[in-house]
C-alpha cells in the first residue's frame, strides 16, 4: 500500500472529477493521503475532505508565498484546528525566494511563528523550500525544530543537505521529479539515503512524474515515484511502498 504524503486534492483542478481521481488512487494501491491546506480557503477544503474520506488526513499551515496575508487570527485558527484527530502536521510552511509576493523578512517571521506553534501543539512540520535552503536550515536550527521534526517536501537539494536535514529529525520526501531523466540530485538522494528516511508524494496537481509530465498530476501516480526509487536502489517496488508507508504512519502518528 502507498502513502502519498503531499496532495492538493483541495485545488480547483480537481473540482470536476474528484471522485474519479480518488477511485483511481484506491485502485493504484494508495491507502493514505495527506491533503495540504496553506491558506484560509484550502485549509477549509482540506478539513472537509478529512471528514468525507476515511483515508484522507490533513496538514494545515500558511504558505510562504502568501506570508504577507497571514494575520494573528489566522495562526490562532490553525491552532484551534490542530487538535482535530485527522490533522497530522502543520504546513506547508517555509521560505520561497522564487516568487516575489511576500518580503523575505515577513516570510521568515511567519515561518518562525509556525514552528513555535508546531512545538506547542506537538505536531511535525512540512517544509516548502524554493531557492532558500540555507535560510531554512538556519531557522530550523535556531528554532530547535528538531523537537517536532517533519518533512522536507518535494526535496530537490543535494545528498549533503538531505543528511543535514535528517540530523535535524526530518524525513526526505521525493516526488515526480525523481522520475525525470535530467533530475540528477533527486536520483542521487534516492540512491544514497536509507529507505527509513524517505517518503513519497505527488504534490498533485503539480510536478507530474514521467511519462505524464505536462499533464495534471494525481495521487495514483505516486506509484511511479515508488517504482523509480525501487529501480534506482535495485530493490523491489513492494519494499519501497511498505517502508515509505511505515515511515509516514510513524511520523504522523497513524496506526
Amino acid at each position: 500500500m502507498l502513502f502519498d504524503t503531499h496532495v492538493h486534492l483541495n485545488a480547483t483542478q480537481f473540482e470536476e472529477d474528484l471522485e474519479e481521481v480518488i477511485q483511481r488512487a484506491r485502485e493504484a494501491g494508495v491507502s493514505h493521503v495527506v491533503v495540504v491546506g496553506f491558506d484560509r480557503e484550502t485549509i477549509l477544503k482540506a478539513m472537509e475532505l478529512t471528514e468525507a474520506y476515511d483515508f484522507i488526513y490533513a496538514a494545515i499551515g500558511w504558505h510562504p508565498v502568501d506570508a504577507i496575508d497571514m494575520k494573528d487570527e489566522d495562526l490562532e485558527w490553525i491552532e484551534e484546528l490542530a487538535v482535530h484527530p485527522k490533522v497530522v502536521a502543520l504546513g506547508e510552511m517555509g521560505l520561497d525566494y522564487y516568487w516575489d509576493k511576500s518580503p523575505q523578512d515577513i516570510q521568515k517571521e511567519v515561518f518562525r511563528k509556525q514552528i513555535r506553534l508546531a512545538k506547542k501543539v506537538k505536531l511535525p512540520i512540512v517544509i516548502h523550500n524554493r531557492d532558500a535552503t540555507q535560510d531554512i536550515l538556519d531557522i530550523l536550527k535556531e528554532e530547535n525544530a528538531s523537537e517536532v521534526g517533519g518533512i522536507m517536501h518535494c526535496f530537490s537539494g543535494s545528498v549533503e543537505t538531505a543528511k543535514e536535514c535528517i540530523e535535524m529529525n526530518f524525513l526526505i520526501s521525493l516526488g515526480g521529479p525523481v522520475t525525470f531523466k535530467n533530475a540528477k540530485k533527486p536520483k542521487e538522494v534516492a540512491a544514497e539515503l536509507p529507505l527509513e528516511k524517505l517518503l513519497i508524494e505527488t504534490d498533485c496537481p503539480y510536478l507530474t512524474p514521467h511519462p505524464f509530465r505536462g499533464k495534471r498530476n494525481e495521487p495514483s501516480y505516486v506509484k511511479l515515484v515508488a517504482e523509480e526509487i525501487a529501480a534506482i536502489k535495485g530493490i523491489t517496488y513492494e519494499d519501497v511502498a511498505k517502508a515509505t508507508s511505515n515511515n509516514a504512519k510513524k511520523l504522523f502518528g497513524i496506526n
